[in-house]
């Protein structure tokens, strides 16, 4: 049984608990009609959403939505929270931002939702593993998912009649034959931006760490030391093959350049993919799962939640925001999101997917993929900057230096959590 951990001490946004959790919603309507508010955190997404509110709005009579996409999205919501300006509904991602929003106790329970059955068992489980502490009810769902891996130049690939690695060593094999035959960047990174760091940081990892990792190191049974070695080893090696200091050159500037055909091959997700298009919309780019071990069976996708719905507690028509909720999870309104924002539905169904997916579809349908492990990881400690400073490191110790930091930077950071669960623990034995 999961037991519903009681908060206390928590800090968001320089508030306390107590003040972020008073009652701040009242009774909203426009024309005669409920008014629903979401806040919804991506921007880029906005075309989507003003879609979707034009045809609920037009297809109810006694509900009106509104649905905000405001750049900064986080920001402006924890202001509100604040102000104690509720929204009904919020649009975030399966993160670390979701995990303290949970733990503050501000979702209501919506086990009750008749979607809830429809949508995809992985995309829970991610969500669920998201918990600090185990708790009863469901307090997310999941909507839309984003893959990452390696996107390459299709064309390109059959024009030199390149094969898609499965193995790390075919995966080098592959880098040093582009190099050694053309005069294209066998990688491109664009590590300028050091959130950028992450995407082969991620692909690796859920390949070669075991998914709890975090939940692990915060039980005190397993340390990063042990546990990254060959992640952060790899990530440095393919270095030697990406364009000369990466870390000149941002996010645009890589896409920029993969889309003029300057690298075979992009680690990221496809998120990346509208960016590249924007470039060169006839660009033939297809993807595929980074392969990190000796067999293609140890490869994993690295797949998140990067779209999920919840329901704030304080929301005073619980009945008008579940007939959002249900127009939102039709086949149709989603199909809508998908086609904006080249995403993976986290509801079961016959979806059409992106083509740069079609080879990640059998581990999509599988279940074979695990979340982002920077979901879990505390904003404070920037991973992404460590991760940045580790690469440009070539001290012969430089892997053991970033792994023994991020480890006491752990510590650090989660001090609090890291009692939280020792006591919830101590509670079970």
């Amino acid at each position: 049984m999961k037991k519903r951990n009681a908060v206390c001490g928590l800090v968001l946004a320089g508030v306390s608990l107590t003040t972020l959790l008073m009652p701040g919603c009242g009774d909203s309507s426009k024309d005669g009609k409920i008014e629903v508010t979401m806040l919804q955190y991506k921007p880029e997404a906005v075309d989507a959403f003003e879609e979707m509110e034009e045809r609920f709005n037009a297809s109810h009579d006694d509900i009106h939505l509104t649905i905000e996409s405001p750049n900064e999205a986080m920001t402006v919501l924890k202001t509100r929270f604040i102000r104690e300006d509720y929204p009904d509904i919020i649009g975030i991602g399966g993160d670390i931002n979701y995990s303290n929003f949970l733990d503050a106790e501000m979702f209501l329970d919506v086990s009750d939702f008749e979607g809830v059955g429809n949508i995809k068992q992985s995309y829970m489980d991610i969500v669920e593993a998201l918990e600090f502490i185990p708790v009863d009810g469901v307090y997310a769902l999941p909507y839309a998912a984003n893959a990452a891996g390696i996107l390459y130049n299709k064309d390109m690939f059959e024009e030199h009649g390149w094969k898609i690695p499965t193995t790390w060593n075919e995966f080098v094999d592959l880098c040093n034959l582009i190099q050694e035959t053309t005069d294209i960047y066998p990688l491109y990174f664009g590590y300028k931006d050091t959130w950028t760091c992450l995407a082969p940081w991620n692909a690796l990892a859920v390949g070669l760490v075991d998914p709890n990792i975090c939940a692990q190191v915060n039980a005190g049974n397993a340390t990063f030391l042990e546990a990254y070695p060959e992640v952060a080893e790899k990530q440095k090696q393919l270095l030697q093959y990406c364009e000369s200091n990466p870390y000149a050159y941002s996010y645009n500037d890589a896409c920029t350049a993969f889309a003029r055909g300057e690298a075979a091959m992009y680690p990221i997700g496809s998120y990346a993919v509208p960016q590249i298009q924007s470039v060169n919309p006839d660009m033939n780019i297809d993807s595929f799962v980074f392969p990190v071990g000796e067999s293609e069976e140890e490869n994993v996708l690295n797949s998140g939640v990067d779209l999920q719905f919840c329901v704030m507690k304080e929301t005073d028509h619980k009945e008008a925001v579940y007939e959002v909720l249900k127009f939102l999870y039709e086949d149709e309104t989603i199909q809508i999101y998908l086609d904006n924002q080249n995403a993976i539905p986290c509801k079961e169904g016959d979806f059409e997917l992106p083509s740069m997916l079609d080879s990640m579809k059998p581990y999509i349908e599988s279940g074979r993929m695990a979340d982002y492990q920077d979901h879990h990881y505390p904003s404070e400690m920037s991973v992404d900057a460590m991760i940045q400073t580790y690469l440009m490191d070539n001290s012969a110790n430089a892997t053991e230096t970033f792994l023994k930091k991020f480890d006491s930077d752990w510590k650090r950071y989660n001090r609090d959590l890291i009692q939280k669960v020792k006591k919830y623990e101590e509670e079970q034995k």
